[in-house]
């Protein structure tokens, strides 16, 4: 008889925003013709930039042309892109990363939910609390989970780091007497907002190195960095070569989420049980995927023009500026808040004791607006709300103007 892998069904039946969008649903048949804004899931709104589209313009003649025409890309990603993406990205801010220690993808979610795939059922988990859940789902789905305690929210196997408003929102170093061998950084952080100085992830480097744990870094945010103590990779730090894995994304900076892309960095130095990660890497990239589309990254590369810089610093200005608006604006209307400097991501304290779903419902039912519920990131995320400054300026202010509007 047929078997399932039953790790899948310790998982709750809906993912976060899915269950946000039937709650939506629902809203709207009850209400026909409600003026409802999103300030709920992370997806950009802007359109990709001219050069970006133009890169892609050029690229789609090629593939109409037998003698430029492109078949499978490799797997691995194209030479002209992994090369970009290393001279910018890493050489230029003095990390020593190499043109083949890159892996181009489909984006940050694909890779942060498959990299678990190449450790072993047997190492022991930490992350943030709250948390960006793809980290623990993909954990559940692959047996190292434990059981869920309905009382706490959390997995028995899984070490949580609260990252609580006392601590800036950012994880400590584990104490207790598990120690994790897998390690789940998010800075600029998703979904509270918060940063970590330079010096604060060194302190997360040598402890990976002097515990022989390995350090999977979501760097999807970094382009929203403003300030200059905030590092923007992970191999900034001295010997994060030897305990780090890095993932981005060109979907937030560059506005990617509807065409993807991202990629992986795996630095040769990074040895567990005398077998390069990168090789293990490697092995599973070329065996499930078949690589980004070569017009995907074209696009990519023509971020790293000149003009494509200028393109993207215009477009995480004009979502910074929603993000500081809203931040300032709810920060007037009396209410607790936090991020929005380094990360397009508002961390907002729900008020009068009234908990995340609860803040959820009343935002949409008297004001239109939708929020993300802080406990859908874990159990510390509960008392708060996830506001985004991915949306229109226009309906940014509108929405920051009603949710100041409720009297409670």
């Amino acid at each position: 008889m047929t078997k399932i892998n039953k790790d899948y069904t310790k998982l709750k039946s809906s993912y976060l925003f899915s269950t946000i969008a039937k709650k939506v649903r629902e809203y709207e048949a009850a209400n026909p013709g409600a003026d409802i804004i999103r300030l709920g899931i992370g997806d950009v709104t802007r359109p990709l930039t001219p050069n970006i589209t133009a890169a892609m313009h050029k690229a789609v003649d090629e593939m109409a042309n037998a003698s430029t025409f492109k078949g499978y890309a490799p797997d691995l990603g194209y030479d002209f892109l992994r090369k970009a993406i290393a001279d910018n990205d890493y050489k230029a801010r003095g990390c020593k990363i190499e043109d083949d220690e890159i892996f181009v993808s489909d984006g940050a979610k694909s890779d942060s939910g498959n990299i678990q795939e190449i450790f072993g059922r047997d190492n022991v988990i930490a992350v943030g609390d709250p948390v960006y859940p793809v980290y623990v789902d993909t954990n559940v789905m692959g047996g190292r989970s434990g059981e869920y305690d309905e009382a706490t929210g959390r997995w028995s196997d899984i070490v949580y780091m609260p990252c609580l408003e006392e601590n800036g929102f950012a994880p400590v170093l584990p104490t207790g007497s598990k120690v994790p061998d897998i390690i789940y950084l998010c800075f600029p952080n998703n979904p509270t907002g918060a940063t970590i100085v330079k010096s604060k992830l060194q302190e997360w480097v040598d402890y990976a190195n002097e515990h022989g744990s390995v350090i999977i870094y979501d760097a999807a945010y970094e382009a929203y960095i403003s300030e200059p103590d905030v590092p923007h990779s992970i191999y900034e730090c001295e010997g994060a070569r030897t305990c780090a894995i890095e993932i981005r994304s060109f979907s937030k900076n560059a506005g990617f989420t509807g065409v993807r892309l991202g990629f992986t960095v795996i630095p040769k130095d990074l040895v567990i049980e005398g077998v390069r990660l990168h090789d293990l890497w490697a092995r599973r990239h070329g065996t499930k995927y078949n690589g980004a589309p070569y017009i995907i990254q074209r696009a990519g590369e023509a971020v790293y023009s000149d003009e494509g810089k200028a393109e993207v610093r215009g477009l995480v200005k004009y979502y910074m500026d929603n993000a500081s608006y809203i931040l300032n604006g709810l920060k007037s209307a009396g209410l607790s808040v936090s991020g929005g400097v380094n990360a397009p991501y508002i961390w907002l304290k729900t008020p009068n004791g009234l908990s995340s779903w609860e803040y959820f419902d009343l935002l949409l039912d008297k004001a239109g607006v939708v929020g993300t519920p802080g406990s859908g990131f874990g159990p510390s995320g509960e008392g708060y709300l996830r506001l985004t400054a991915f949306g229109d300026k226009e309906r940014t202010k509108e929405a920051v103007d009603r949710i100041a509007g409720i009297v409670l």
